[in-house]
């Protein structure tokens, strides 16, 4: 192999790694099966969802991934693989890849790293279940919320009948 290839490959090997280190989740799909338009639907999903989506040579990210608490998705890096990185929240990239695969019927995951622990194929399908960060505070807010008005109104009716009488 020559140096100038050499030196490709290692620029290669470093982004991967730079996007290890900036990312909450790395998941890894089979993405054989889909047109080029319904890559680029995807990947235009991904994107607004600030997912960096990207196929790479599985040897380069085995490279990258040395060493690293991402190591064990070696196991699963045989044939196409695309990888999707979660920049901002954990979840996202398995919860909009699970939509897509749902819609297109091809894909499919073979594993995951999710906030430094590592996820088989079922494991990234149960997390794409999961509500975001935002759903999960909305709804404990709003479980909370009924039993304080309860307590605010009680507390309201004691304080009139005192005033009252």
């Amino acid at each position: 192999m020559s140096v100038e290839a050499q030196k490709v490959k290692q620029v290669v090997i470093d982004e991967i790694m730079e996007k290890l280190q900036r990312a909450q989740s790395a998941i890894v799909i089979d993405y054989i099966g889909i047109s080029v338009a319904q890559a680029d639907a995807m990947r235009k999903k991904l994107r607004e969802a600030n997912v960096d989506y990207t196929v790479y040579k599985n040897t380069l990210v085995k490279r990258a991934i040395k060493g690293t608490k991402y190591e064990k998705l070696a196991e699963v890096l045989d044939g196409p693989s695309a990888f999707a990185f979660g920049l901002e929240d954990a979840v996202m990239p398995a919860r909009i890849l699970n939509g897509i695969m749902k819609d297109y019927k091809k894909m499919g995951f073979k594993a995951g790293v999710v906030e430094g622990t590592y996820y088989d194929a079922a494991g990234i399908q149960i997390i794409a279940g999961l509500s975001s960060r935002e759903e999960l505070i909305s709804k404990f807010l709003g479980s909370i919320q009924s039993p304080l008005s309860k307590a605010v109104r009680t507390f309201q009716a004691i304080a009139d009948a005192k005033a009252e009488a």
